[in-house]
């Protein structure tokens, strides 16, 4: 079966490091073109990577009719324009998260490529870790019992100012950059949505970018998750879930790594184990499996009414931090 043809926005150094080898390997996806505002850095970049086509602006790639789908991830702050460019030249889209900078922008993106017929999709590529669905499978199936409540730490130093992450006009901050997988994570681990959130955040002088924060989510009937972030403190991240006949760990749940098991640690009334799961890169898998959907003429694997659901709750937590107080998620 012919590839499909993909084209990237920007000389991301995200897909750089983390997409761009794993890619070798499927049988679905081919790097074909590579834009840049800077059309001799996309020549080293394409060249690199092996990307047949370069291009000097994002517009020149969206018109070439060979690029399938495109991948972008562009600053947040341009997530809404080039969506909807993209929908405009009809490439079905697997756009970086968050979706927009809030969830009005989300809904306005999603409706938007609805009426233009186009694929959307976020690219939470957590979610199609083998780890990950286990432990969604074990939570399912009552092996830890109802989950009560989850926990989870996620953090990074980063001080660079130049950083797209520490710039607050185009969308940096720790919430909107792994808030979202904290979100996300106790979301799916929950299965339910947050009525309320309360959250307090440090703001960075000098960047004005929120650099550490702690937040709750209330699920109601007392089942809760909290969770800590930051940027400027020593790499760490966990995900634990506590249910009412046990509990289960994540060792790496977001920033896994390709080339070794997933680690989910299970205690119960039966005793304590380590589940090791398929050794895999949860990139190519979903690169994979965004283009099965757009071959298939199916759903993409993580609908965007996920995205808009999450971006709800991360609207909250900024409107908890403002007023000091529990805000409602709002319905969208």
């Amino acid at each position: 079966m012919e590839k499909l043809r993909l084209g990237v926005l920007g000389t991301s150094g995200h897909y750089e490091l983390r997409v761009a080898t794993p890619l070798k390997s499927s049988l679905l996806v081919e790097p074909y073109a590579i834009a840049s505002r800077n059309k001799e850095k996309a020549k080293t970049y394409a060249k690199k990577w092996d990307f047949s086509e370069v291009y000097g602006s994002y517009e020149e790639l969206l018109a070439d009719p060979k690029v399938d789908f495109v991948y972008l991830p562009l600053p947040n702050h341009l997530h809404l324009q080039y969506i909807k460019k993209a929908a405009d030249a009809g490439k079905p889209i697997l756009c970086e998260k968050p979706l927009g900078l809030n969830a009005k922008e989300a809904v306005e993106a999603a409706e938007y490529c609805k009426k233009k017929g186009v694929p959307l999709m976020e690219a939470f590529m957590y979610r199609f870790h083998p780890q990950w669905q286990r432990a969604a499978e074990l939570v399912k199936c009552g092996e830890i019992g109802t989950v009560i409540a989850t926990s989870g730490l996620f953090s990074y130093d980063l001080k660079d100012g130049g950083n797209i992450r520490n710039i607050a006009a185009a969308g940096g901050g720790a919430i909107l950059d792994i808030g979202c997988y904290t979100v996300s994570s106790a979301r799916l681990l929950m299965g339910a949505e947050p009525e309320r959130v309360v959250g307090t955040f440090v703001w960075d002088p000098v960047f004005k970018t929120d650099i550490l924060g702690s937040a709750i989510l209330d699920f109601g009937n007392g089942r809760s998750s909290t969770f800590t972030l930051g940027t400027q403190l020593y790499p760490y991240q966990r995900v634990t879930a506590l249910g009412a006949g046990g509990s289960l760990s994540i060792k790496i749940p977001f920033n896994m790594f390709g080339d070794v098991p997933g680690e989910i640690t299970v205690i119960n009334g039966v005793g304590e184990r380590i589940v090791e799961t398929e050794i895999i890169d949860q990139y190519l898998l979903e690169f994979d499996g965004f283009a099965e959907s757009i071959i298939n003429k199916t759903e993409v694997p993580t609908p965007v009414c996920d995205a808009i659901a999450n971006m709800a709750v991360l609207d909250a937590l900024f409107a908890s931090a403002k007023s000091g107080k529990w805000e409602s998620v709002a319905k969208y």
